[in-house]
């Protein structure tokens, strides 16, 4: 996939909801069409989401982020352990949400590259304040929507474990499985292993 995404605001409404990502991994790789999915989900509350609309607001991220692995790493998230699946959703949300991944490539990479493990509210800001300057669409954006997505991104990086705790400011390399660094070589992906700080 070589198009370019556009920038969207969608991952205020999804964030890394691992769970729910491997069990719409299983599904899809027991045959199920994404229509399928969606209906299995939502009759049998499968996310056991207390709204049925957050449920529904997630879902169109989560089927996004399955439909771009192939069957190797579909297979990973489900076989293998958590670390692994995480690495393999995160990799997934950069495929799929151009702003994220342009986010940890040009923060948390550049950070990476230089040994500084510092992550402050201001490094958030002054992103978004660029991206803003650069993009008319994220200009238009409502305060609310840019403070949201601000809280996932935080979110994202503490569940994959790439920031230490709430409270500090500290980064943390993640170690990715060989496997998962390999197969992304091979299909050409090298770019997302790079940006998870490999």
């Amino acid at each position: 996939m070589t198009t370019e995404l556009d920038y969207s605001s969608v991952l205020t409404g999804a964030a890394f909801m691992f769970y729910e990502f491997k069990q719409v991994a299983t599904l899809k790789d027991q045959g199920l069409s994404d229509e399928e999915i969606r209906k299995k989900v939502v009759e049998e509350n499968l996310f056991q989401h207390a709204k049925i609309s957050s449920l529904q607001r997630g879902l169109p991220s989560i089927l996004r982020r399955v439909n771009v692995l192939d069957d190797v790493l579909r297979k990973m998230v489900i076989e293998e352990s958590v670390e692994v699946g995480k690495a393999i959703n995160l990799y997934a949300i950069m495929k799929t949400d151009r702003l994220f991944f342009e986010f940890i490539k040009e923060v948390i990479q550049e950070k990476f590259q230089t040994n500084n493990y510092s992550f402050e509210k201001k490094d958030l800001n002054m992103y978004f304040t660029v991206k803003a300057e650069e993009s008319k669409n994220i200009a238009e954006w409502t305060e609310a929507t840019v403070q949201k997505l601000k809280q996932v991104y935080i979110k994202i990086l503490l569940d994959t474990g790439m920031l230490k705790d709430k409270k500090s400011d500290e980064l943390n390399r993640l170690i990715i499985d060989e496997q998962i660094k390999e197969h992304l070589r091979q299909i050409g992906d090298a770019k997302y292993v790079q940006a998870m700080g490999e």
